[in-house]
């Protein structure tokens, strides 16, 4: 079985032969809900700066719509799903990250369930940025705009089976006995997944 470490020197040369548009390498993680795109991301981004290329991770997380936005529109129950999350905002970032300074971008803190604005910053001998989320590559009206921005994308696929066996894992962790985790993984954030998979548009590289 090819380890996550291993994937990760593989992709490290597409990226660095990827061309730029922009100062910056701006590159597309996008996988469905618990497809092993934050810890990918974080692998590909050190061995990225081990080879000399100085690179951070943008999660697409930090876009997550406040929670109390979400419990006026009735939708508490659906967060995660593509339309509790801010893509303008998102939009906006990313047509500033190929070139702009003074970059700063909002944090999703899981342990407060809360996004936290201007929480971290480019830094000013960032080469490549790695952008990772759930709908980076979504085929509907906005999303679909950021392929623009993108000099590559990576697309993680993950049989159906394996991501519920990860979902329900992390419900158990985060407290949840295993009949609520199983609920909560399949009510929404395996409905969720589905969605990326079947509308995810055509990536530079699937792994």
């Amino acid at each position: 079985m090819t380890t996550i470490d291993e994937i990760a020197l593989q992709l490290r040369d597409k990226v660095l032969a990827a061309p730029r548009a922009g100062k910056r390498r701006i590159v597309a993680l996008a996988g469905a809900p618990a497809s092993g795109k934050s810890t990918l991301a974080t692998h590909l981004a050190q061995v990225l700066c081990a080879a000399g290329c100085q690179t951070q991770v943008v999660p697409m997380d930090g876009f997550h719509l406040d929670n109390k936005i979400l419990a006026a529109r009735g939708m508490m129950p659906r967060k995660g799903a593509v339309d509790t999350f801010d893509v303008n905002g998102l939009m906006s970032l990313v047509r500033r990250l190929g070139c702009d300074d003074g970059i700063y971008f909002p944090k999703f803190d899981r342990a407060h369930d809360i996004s936290i604005a201007c929480a971290a910053e480019i830094a000013s001998d960032c080469d490549t940025i790695i952008v990772e989320g759930n709908y980076l590559l979504l085929d509907a009206p906005v999303w679909r705009d950021l392929a623009a921005h993108w000099d590559l994308s990576i697309a993680l696929k993950v049989p159906e089976p394996i991501l519920l066996d990860r979902l329900v894992k992390r419900w158990q962790d985060h407290g949840l006995p295993l009949t609520l985790a199983k609920r909560r993984a399949e009510e929404n954030d395996l409905i969720n997944a589905r969605v990326v998979i079947d509308k995810t548009i055509s990536a530079d590289v699937w792994v």
